[in-house]
């Protein structure tokens, strides 16, 4: 394990598609993502977006297809 991966800690954050990332804690967080409210370790993180991140497809693309099936 790199020290990198052992100290830095991050922030899970999700953007207006509901697509997550991590985001080192020290750096601001980039314009059209938002906290999600999870910060820890890298494998933590990572962890954490395995549990949350359940669909991967954009929002667009889930609500589109939701509405040709309704």
């Amino acid at each position: 394990m790199t020290t990198e991966q052992t100290e830095t800690q991050y922030i899970v954050v999700i953007n207006h598609e509901e697509q997550y990332s991590i985001w080192p804690d020290f750096k601001e967080i980039p314009l059209g993502w938002k906290d999600a409210n999870f910060r820890g370790a890298k494998a933590a993180c990572l962890e954490h977006i395995n549990t949350v991140w359940t669909d991967m497809r954009p929002l667009s693309l889930r609500l589109k297809m939701n509405a040709t099936t309704a």
